[in-house]
């Protein structure tokens, strides 16, 4: 028989994280479900914990390595079975009634088709960090949210029904760092979303994640131009100015990353659809600031402040 919710984590090693990922869907209230262990390339160590789960409804797939989890996790995605699908990332955690109260909701609201939790955001030994981002929930048709990242939806916090992502598509394989992004797009131009505002999934901060800050903005923006053509033309213009944000954020990155000449045509390729808004301007201003004043100028005024 089918189960009920098919989870999908992808991994590449960090086992010293993923036993306790794997350890919080086993403390699920809720037991039907199958865990779809994607493994990109682990080495031995992982792959012996991952091949010693002697339960029934562990599969793991084992894949090459690609360094990409959105290749990833699709793999995993193929072969879910279940009526819903959630999503665990291996360094974060649930809470055991997670599966239960996100399932008994979408549950009793059929036009939800998909649902996201509140969050905690922890260190790696699961500390609480002492600030916490402010959570706006959000329900129904919330693009707009989305879109501008006035609310925040967690990867490892999201569940939704099998058929509705097989009509919404799967992660785009050109992005990586930013594919959770763009598919929550997708889902929210597609059908009303479901929230529960109570914190059901811890997520880990720590030093080990992949990418740099450059390679997340840009990431984040090609996310942001590849949902344009299928948004109202209100929204293309919050697009814009989206990427004008993340365009000088990224301008900002690689000048303090050192690669100034980089910063410079971040800059230049984005002003036609950026000098318009003044966060574009700000952020410009000191991207340019850093690629353009020698770095032995930059210590000296530091200095002197």
């Amino acid at each position: 028989m089918a189960p009920v919710v098919s989870i999908v984590l992808p991994t590449f090693n960090r086992l010293h994280y993923l036993r306790d990922a794997v350890a919080s869907v086993f403390a699920q209230t809720f037991g039907e479900w199958e865990l779809l262990i994607a493994d990109d390339g682990s080495e031995q160590q992982t792959l012996r914990f991952l091949e010693s789960l002697e339960d029934s409804r562990v599969r793991l797939i084992r894949l090459g390595h690609s360094g990409r989890p959105s290749v990833v996790r699709n793999a995993a995605l193929r072969a879910a079975r279940g009526e819903y699908v959630a999503f665990l990332d291996s360094d974060d955690l649930w809470m055991p009634s997670k599966l239960a109260k996100q399932i008994d909701s979408l549950r009793s609201r059929p036009d939800r088709a998909w649902s996201y939790t509140a969050f905690r955001m922890v260190n790696a030994s699961l500390e609480p960090l002492g600030r916490q981002p402010r959570f706006y929930p959000a329900e129904g048709w919330i693009v707009r949210e989305v879109l501008t990242v006035r609310t925040t939806v967690v990867q490892s916090s999201v569940a939704l029904r099998r058929r509705f992502l097989e009509q919404t598509g799967l992660y785009d394989e050109r992005l990586s760092l930013c594919s959770d992004f763009e598919l929550w797009l997708r889902c929210a131009l597609a059908g009303e979303a479901d929230c529960i505002s109570e914190p059901l999934v811890w997520v880990r901060r720590h030093s080990e994640h992949a990418g740099t800050d450059v390679e997340a903005c840009r990431d984040f923006s090609l996310a942001l131009e590849l949902i344009r053509p299928a948004l109202e033309p209100s929204l293309r213009r919050q697009v814009r100015r989206q990427r004008a944000i993340a365009s000088a954020t990224l301008a900002r990155s690689q000048a303090v990353a050192g690669q100034r000449t980089a910063a410079i045509g971040t800059l230049f390729a984005s002003a036609p659809y950026a000098w318009g808004h003044r966060e574009w301007w700000r952020g410009a201003a000191g991207a340019a600031a850093r690629a353009l004043v020698p770095a032995a100028v930059q210590r000296a005024l530091h200095r002197r402040s």
